[in-house]
């Protein structure tokens, strides 16, 4: 089986780093991506993400990035790495995906491998993708070529758990393609390789994976609101429930929920079951509760600057942290933007701080950032932020991550709220 020569369509925060092993592991491998600035950035060996793994690697990489889909043409695998957005209303859009298998189809080579490895709901590599390759190419599916899922797992800023190590899943349109998929695999990642039965199973399990994780923060924050009440501290909670050695794994309620899995793939799933007549009832509760949690956060502040006999109405707010999760440059359905925009319709005057983000920051430091403001929040754990209780001089602190506790500020008389803490 000839696997020497891959692309890689869509070169982001999943394709780039693949892109990257493949070539490290030694393969023939090109990236393809419609954005001109990352192409150049790519061949001139600087890193477009602002990722680890890619600041790493890129460097000595004998990767390949070019706007030209015509090396589609010359592989023996390609792989799609485009994103799955959803719409207004949590309606899945595969546009960006269609637009990339059309255009794998029309450089499609007899005897291929097509690998999708872009979010989907069940359904959609029978449905959608593998239609749209046979119509493109004139090929025939299982005959001439053969498609597969491999979710991407990937975890932005975590050094532990890489492309290299996590392990993955397969499922393909024949065995003859699941044997393609797990020898390509087994040849770059260094994790176990599991199989799936159909293609079906492959697309549910990222979608149950992060399904899973979106109904347990739902639910702490959920305990977050009502602990907030009665005046029990959440974080303490969790941690002595920690203490249990089994049937326990703990969350942390937040701000929001962010990222480009988390808050997008339960819709992927809702909708996917709305077509055959089942309603996910416990699924569209905890993305209810997770995409109120800016609006809770808000409350928390009008109640902070109550305290100190102040009015969200024309009161100087800081934000920190625009980022969905600590320490990464990766913004990608950040709960950040909707809590702004929450404090702005009430009209606050807002401050914005990211150190990853200078474009996006209206103030150039931390020090400028909290600097004369009555309010601050905090909405992203930036190690950055970790000397916040040394430097702060404001009426009201927002913890709206937990980050710190109320002790930390008892010398200063700065009035701390976390969330159900």
């Amino acid at each position: 089986i000839d696997m020497s020569k891959i692309s890689v369509v869509g070169l982001g925060y999943v394709g780039l780093p693949l892109a990257l092993l493949i070539s490290k592991k030694g393969h023939e491998v090109v990236g393809i991506d419609l954005d001109q600035r990352k192409v150049t950035k790519i061949n001139n060996r600087q890193d477009p993400l602002d990722d680890d793994y890619v600041a790493n690697n890129i460097a000595d990489t004998a990767l390949k990035a070019s706007i030209n889909p015509q090396f589609i043409a010359e592989s023996d695998i390609a792989i799609i790495c485009v994103p799955t957005p959803i719409k207004k209303g949590g309606h899945p859009d595969l546009t960006i995906l269609k637009n990339a298998v059309t255009l794998v189809g029309k450089h499609l080579k007899k005897d291929s491998l097509v690998v999708i490895e872009s979010t989907i709901n069940p359904g959609v590599c029978d449905g959608i993708i593998i239609p749209i390759l046979e119509a493109v190419s004139n090929l025939q599916i299982n005959k001439d070529f053969w498609v597969s899922h491999c979710p991407e797992r990937i975890n932005p800023g975590d050094h532990k758990w890489t492309v290299e190590n996590i392990p993955r899943v397969i499922g393909s349109s024949t065995t003859e393609g699941l044997h393609r998929t797990r020898l390509f695999y087994e040849s770059i990642i260094n994790a176990p390789i599991t199989s799936m039965a159909t293609l079906k199973e492959a697309e549910a399990v990222k979608i149950v994976e992060n399904s899973f994780r979106d109904i347990n923060i739902a639910f702490v924050n959920e305990l977050a609101m009502s602990f907030t009440k009665l005046g029990i501290n959440i974080k303490n909670v969790i941690n002595g429930a920690s203490t249990k050695p089994f049937g326990f794994l703990p969350h942390y309620p937040g701000v929001g929920v962010g990222g480009h899995c988390i808050p997008v793939d339960p819709y992927y799933l809702i909708e996917y079951a709305r077509g055959y007549g089942f309603e996910h009832e416990f699924m569209n509760l905890a993305r209810n509760i997770n995409n109120h949690m800016p609006e809770f956060t808000a409350g928390r502040l009008i109640e902070g600057l109550h305290e100190a006999d102040l009015s969200i109405e024309g009161a100087l707010v800081t934000v920190l942290g625009l980022s969905y999760k600590p320490n990464v440059a990766d913004d990608r359905e950040s709960p950040s933007y909707k809590l702004i925009a929450i404090l702005k319709a009430k009209g606050a005057k807002i401050e914005i701080y990211d150190p990853y983000f200078p474009a996006k920051s209206t103030a150039a430091s931390l020090k400028t950032a909290i600097s004369n403001k009555q309010a601050v929040i905090v909405a992203t754990c930036h190690n950055e932020f970790l000397d916040l209780p040394k430097q702060l001089s404001t009426k009201v602190l927002i913890d709206g991550m937990n980050m710190f506790t109320k002790k930390d500020f008892s010398q200063s008389g700065i009035i701390y709220k976390g969330l159900g803490t």
